[in-house]
């Protein structure tokens, strides 16, 4: 499937929230500028009446929920589809479902599909008085998680310039790794380092601006920020790799924390796999953001559907 970027207005502002990749530094920065005038504020009236519906066709519970909430927070109404008993289980297809939905006077459809660019496809094919956001498209992409990352590293370190962030895990078959390095590099951060075995690894790495470490000890040496990734064990068609030996070789554990700056921040874009990837002592400890970027995705989802309500006047 055709994977466009995201399409802008004629004025140049954005119509529809798709992906990172090629995104320009200022929309980044303006949708992390009003996450933290949105952050912590009492409920938003200006978009009353606004309609969202969500068209999960994976499972989630922190996308979909914070989005949800988000929402709320913004006075619109988010309706949930319930994909597994609608009627594309009968045959109808996405485009056709969109149609009915857009009929009930839908104002924006946030989207999440296992099939890469299904959410550009659907934006393509929608009237033009409905938005589209990109909750996760299949190995491709998830902007918003990435922009609450992007959020979260803000908050937490004041800019980007002088950082060593160190993305640890399964790289190959993660989006989220994707949409963080593309707006890592965006915001200029001055290292990214991804951490994890070969066969994790894709072949394209060396496009994205990164430095590669098989060794863990080495890639997590001295930095700001660690970012921990669970196995995609969905995406994996073989089993590449063991799941015994990798803990002890990636497991991000108390001793490997001795490595890292002491004022390190560790991140993880959930669902924690505890023993798997990162030791519960570091997922709870005083260097653990994980539960802080929770809380940031509702602020920055709001940031995000509220511009784009802004920018289509809807």
């Amino acid at each position: 499937m055709k994977i466009n970027h995201d399409i802008q207005l004629s004025d140049g502002t954005l119509k529809h929230f798709l992906n990172i990749n090629n995104l320009p530094k200022s929309y980044i920065e303006d949708i992390i500028c009003r996450a933290e005038k949105l952050h912590g504020s009492s409920e938003i009236t200006a978009y009353k009446g606004r309609v969202v519906a969500s068209l999960f066709f994976e499972p989630s519970t922190r996308t979909k929920t914070t989005f949800e909430l988000a929402a709320k927070k913004i006075s619109a109404d988010f309706i949930n589809i319930d994909i597994a008993n609608s009627s594309t289980s009968k045959g109808e297809s996405i485009i056709d479902m969109i149609k009915t939905i857009e009929a009930m006077n839908c104002n924006m459809f946030v989207v999440r599909h296992s099939v890469p660019g299904t959410a550009h496809y659907i934006a393509e094919s929608v009237s033009s008085n409905i938005a589209v956001i990109n909750a996760g498209d299949g190995s491709n992409e998830h902007p918003t998680q990435a922009m609450l990352d992007m959020f979260t590293i803000k908050k937490h370190k004041g800019s980007f310039e002088n950082l060593k962030v160190s993305i640890v895990g399964d790289i190959l078959h993660s989006r989220v790794a994707k949409s963080l390095i593309f707006s890592l590099n965006t915001l200029g951060t001055k290292a990214i380092n991804i951490v994890g075995p070969k066969k994790l690894i894709p072949d394209s790495y060396a496009e994205w601006k990164v430095q590669y470490f098989e060794d863990m000890d080495q890639g997590i040496e001295n930095s700001d920020v660690i970012i921990m990734l669970r196995l995609q064990k969905e995406r994996m068609h073989d089993a590449l790799i063991s799941l015994d030996s990798y803990y002890e070789e990636y497991g991000l554990n108390q001793t490997r924390m001795l490595r890292a700056k002491k004022d390190v921040i560790v991140m993880h874009p959930g669902p924690i796999n505890r023993g798997v990837e990162i030791e519960s002592s570091v997922a709870d400890g005083p260097n653990s953001v994980i539960l802080n970027q929770v809380s940031y995705g509702i602020s920055v989802r709001m940031a995000i559907m509220s511009i784009l309500f802004d920018n289509n006047n809807l």
